[in-house]
């Protein structure tokens, strides 16, 4: 991961650098007026228009500083956003900036402007460094990340103190001696395990961390299949599907929304959640509890970070303007005001430090602190999509009755590393 970023933030300080250092200090009132079209995802879970009316607030502050330029904001639901843009790339009519879930196609394509060909040096190094690596494709930073996130154990309070378990599990034979107790006591999800095709990818990551391992090596190539990864995938058969603590949905078919609402419902004791999660259980009566992820002995290495991106396309060759307004999005106060009204993670340094020392944000912590040091999916590949999708529709199989997780894990692992041999 690239500590370099945080320290390099350091020193730009202490230097007093600004903006002048960047290749985009010019601003639309220099070369002439200039519009530029945004699109950017809706994250607001209850159909109202939180992210239109930052959108505008946003771009009316920054259209006042500068005459010259005009932004245009499309939002569009997360369930259209990506495929919208890939619609207008594929007409020749790529937006200037699009906020969206993935960077990587369009940066092998050539159809993206690199992030130091956008940012100020003080800007570009502020990002949190798991989230400016994960950005990169070869090297080359493309990906800016918008809002992040971590995942922790999520437990229900009042089902643990009716069971009798006394503390948070904090290894993997202790959440299962809980899921056990929870079961006796008929809890209808002792442990909601989503490995359906809504978004298994996420939930497999995360054990597979947990278990010491991960999707790709040092080297940054797909090990789906390790030993590590067969071992967690063992285990969770033997030791939780198998004895049938993870409730009246197989793994395989059950998707996180269905397991999320459960929880929220108060059905589930124990499940792998996010902060919109904490929220609205807690909405619901549900007393959370969380902590990091169990691992195999202790807690687990790493958490699984998440992040959604932002990128400048270079068709329309608005370069400077573009840049000029990206360094005015990563501005702490346009950070932190979209992440605590997202209930989501700041993506720079220094708003990372002030949500973690603001009393406002103190039910984020817990998440703040996996943050650093967490893992990120290989986004950066542009195999990614294509080996995410075999992981949603096949990996609930590896621990079906009757199944090997070797077996179903090696069948990924060997189409993963195919798809990454065609690019």
């Amino acid at each position: 991961m690239q500590r370099r970023f945080l320290g390099l933030t350091a020193t730009i300080a202490a230097l007093g650098l600004t903006g002048v250092l960047s290749g985009c200090g010019l601003t639309g009132a220099d070369s002439g007026d200039v519009t530029l079209k945004l699109v950017a995802a809706d994250y607001d879970l209850t159909g109202g228009d939180t992210t239109k009316k930052y959108w505008d607030d946003l771009t009316a502050a920054y259209e006042a500083k500068h005459p010259g330029v005009k932004v245009e904001v499309q939002i569009e639901s997360w369930n259209d956003v990506d495929r919208k843009v890939a619609e207008m790339v594929e007409a020749d009519q790529a937006p200037d900036i699009a906020q969206i879930g993935a960077y990587a196609d369009y940066a092998a394509a050539g159809e993206l402007y690199p992030a130091d060909e956008l940012l100020s040096i003080p800007v570009q190094a502020n990002f949190l460094a798991p989230l400016a690596s994960a950005g990169e494709m070869r090297r080359t930073q493309y990906g800016l990340p918008f809002a992040a996130s971590t995942r922790l154990l999520f437990f229900n309070q009042e089902l643990f103190d009716r069971a009798g378990i006394s503390k948070a599990p904090t290894t993997w034979d202790e959440l299962a001696a809980a899921a056990e107790k929870l079961k006796d006591d008929d809890v209808p999800y002792p442990f909601a395990l989503p490995l359906g095709p809504e978004e298994a990818q996420a939930e497999t990551m995360m054990w597979l961390l947990s278990g010491g391992d991960g999707y790709t090596d040092a080297a940054d190539r797909y090990r789906i299949d390790s030993d590590q990864n067969v071992a967690t995938f063992d285990w969770l058969k033997k030791n939780l599907v198998e004895k049938g603590l993870t409730g009246p949905v197989a793994p395989g078919k059950l998707n996180r929304k269905d397991a999320f609402a459960a929880f929220s419902r108060g059905e589930v004791g124990m499940l792998n959640g996010h902060p919109s999660l904490m929220q609205e259980a807690e909405k619901k009566g549900v007393k959370v509890g969380k902590v990091a992820l169990p691992g195999m002995t202790g807690k687990a290495k790493s958490s699984m970070g998440v992040a959604d991106w932002i990128m400048g396309f270079k068709q329309n060759g608005h370069r400077q303007e573009i840049g000029d307004f990206l360094n005015f999005v990563f501005d702490d106060e346009n950070v932190l005001r979209f992440a605590g009204g997202n209930d989501l993670l700041p993506v720079t340094v220094s708003a990372y430090s002030r949500m973690q020392s603001e009393e406002e944000h103190k039910n984020l912590r817990e998440f703040l602190k996996e943050l650093p040091g967490s893992q990120l999916p290989p986004v950066g590949k542009t195999s990614w999509a294509k080996v995410s999708e075999n992981i949603k529709q096949n990996i609930g199989k590896a621990v079906m009755p009757g199944n090997r997780p070797s077996d179903v894990l090696g069948k990924i692992g060997r189409e993963a590393t195919a798809a990454e041999s065609a690019e």
